[in-house]
């Protein structure tokens, strides 16, 4: 007998999210309450992504069309994600080749990956094919080393992997010889590059995370969290397991108190609440869902008011917060099968059970911008080509480590060694190389990592291209807010606008992550999940 976790509702496991966010009349009608003009100027700009409104006419090779001439750029994007997704959508491909790189043929909508994990949306419902895009070639792989000089990028295929979006290039690539690794090597020149690789979870050195701990950035890690919280349940019900077990086998543990981690525990906290009671009753009283952080108060990007907002909400849900909390250690459990124990700073030799252990906190670069940051590069002049004796590096954000652009989001380059001790170092445009994203720092500047902002820099960007203009206007931000779900139907929202709680807060998320393929979907599945409870087993 096969025994899976509820997906709440028929229609969400079919559903399909895109990435555009479309204020729709009912939603307008169902806010008119909302106190200011400018509320809704915020609610419209919500958008994420832009879409392309030209159709991509593809040909019978996999190609889409040439133009008149048979000469087109050849862009060459670097991931598949806000960042990279986004900027390939909106490139005009009448005007451009468009290859993209990235080792998951899939775009996923970050924001629905929680409710992914604990089966309130299927997980073909947050992720969108690349190959949607009509682009000219995808390579499934990693980028390995990029040489700017002869304008080629190394990947390593990734073709092997268990992936939920398994596809093959469109073209074979040209093989590099004498090399090993996970996959074949290959190169792929470029016109013009573009860097949107994003970053990987931070673990700050922190024993047993990495082995131990589930993070929450894909759909492979809802799929590991959704059987670990199948496993920990079944575990508990076994009549030869103990009370003691059951407590810690029911304790989730997530540490980090960002929008991630919260929304996550909310999820979870709606599943614990609306399904799980009903097929182990006896078991709820074991279950515990504590929020762990460093920081003095939770969600830390909202205001003092909504964040405390957060917290009482928490609190009568029975949902743990626990900040200025450091973690140390996380172990096997000897005594308990499948069982974890965290060790706080805060609590000396005293540790805490849990069966499973979700990481939602901190950032680091990706492999390769560490590796491009250290190479030592040839200066290139203005047409790509070599100047002689001249050596430069990539310009460093000493903070993130990401990589520094100008205000037009093109790289930055500077002499190995400073002319002069305490002198001012000579910044140069690398030529033809482009970074969006969390990987990329503007000079001047410093935008948050959220996926807003590297929508909008994709969105920019290939605007930017499509005109022919990368001069006169430069990237400015416009931040529309933001929100999170707090279970049971309620959310907070903030913008330079104003801040919206409960019901009409979660009613605008639900809204933003609608578009006009899944919006009457997800109306449809909130209405029978609400009054007749529909349910489906996986």
């Amino acid at each position: 007998m096969t025994i899976g976790l509820p997906v709440r509702s028929i229609t969400r496991a079919t559903c399909f999210v895109s990435t555009r966010i479309i204020i729709t009349p009912a939603a307008r009608q169902a806010l008119t309450s909302y106190p200011t003009r400018e509320a809704w100027q915020v609610a419209r700009g919500l958008r994420m992504a832009s879409t392309v409104t030209d159709t991509v006419a593809v040909a019978a090779d996999g190609k889409s069309s040439d133009s008149p001439s048979g000469q087109k750029e050849r862009v060459v994007i670097l991931g598949s994600g806000w960042a990279g997704y986004a900027f390939a959508r909106t490139l005009d491909p009448r005007k451009y080749e468009r290859i993209m790189v990235s080792p998951r043929s899939y775009f996923v909508f970050t924001p629905l990956v929680a409710g992914t994990a604990v089966g309130t949306l299927e997980f073909r419902a947050v992720i969108e094919s690349v190959r949607r895009l009509g682009l000219d070639h995808y390579h499934q792989g990693w980028a390995d080393d990029i040489d700017f000089a002869r304008k080629v990028v190394r990947v390593e295929a990734n073709t092997s992997d268990d992936l939920t979006v398994t596809t093959r290039p469109q073209l074979p690539p040209r093989q590099v010889t004498g090399e090993t690794g996970k996959g074949p090597m290959f190169e792929v020149p470029y016109s013009k590059l573009v860097i949107a690789v994003g970053s990987y979870a931070q673990t700050f050195g922190i024993e047993g995370v990495k082995e131990h701990a589930n993070f929450l950035r894909n759909v492979g890690d809802a799929r590991n969290i959704r059987m670990k919280i199948l496993q920990c349940f079944e575990k508990a019900s076994l009549p030869i397991t103990t009370d003691e077990e059951r407590r810690k086998l029911l304790h989730f543990a997530v540490v980090g108190g960002g929008p991630t981690g919260i929304e996550f525990a909310a999820e979870l906290h709606d599943l614990v609440d609306e399904d799980l009671r009903k097929t182990y009753s006896s078991l709820i009283q074991f279950v515990n869902i504590t929020v762990y952080d460093v920081a003095p108060k939770v969600l830390p990007m909202f205001d003092q008011k909504l964040a405390q907002y957060a917290m009482d909400t928490f609190k009568r849900e029975r949902i743990a917060v626990k900040t200025e909390h450091h973690l140390t250690r996380i172990r096997p459990d000897d005594n308990c099968a499948g069982c974890l124990k965290l060790k706080f700073q805060e609590h000396g030799d005293k540790e805490v059970g849990a069966g499973i252990v979700v990481w939602s906190t901190g950032l680091m670069q990706n492999p390769l911008i560490e590796k491009l940051e250290a190479k030592v590069l040839e200066q290139l002049s203005t047409t790509g080509e070599a100047i002689s004796g001249a050596a430069t590096q990539l310009q460093k954000d000493t903070k993130t480590g990401g990589l520094i652009t100008d205000a037009h989001l093109r790289v930055m380059t500077v002499p190995q060694t400073p002319e002069k001790p305490g002198g001012q170092e000579q910044e140069q445009i690398l030529p033809d190389v482009y970074s969006i994203g969390d990987c990329t720092v503007v000079a001047g500047r410093r935008y948050p990592a959220t996926a807003q902002v590297a929508s909008q820099q994709a969105t920019y960007l290939a605007k930017r291209f499509n005109k022919g203009d990368l001069e006169t206007k430069p990237f400015r931000f416009r931040n529309w807010g933001v929100m999170t779900y707090l279970g049971g139907w309620r959310a907070i929202h903030q913008s330079s606008a104003d801040e919206l709680t409960g019901r009409a807060a979660w009613f605008l998320w639900r809204t933003a992550v609608s578009t006009s393929r899944n919006r009457f979907r997800f109306i449809l599945c909130d209405f029978l999940e609400e009054f007749f409870q529909v349910q489906i087993m996986l």
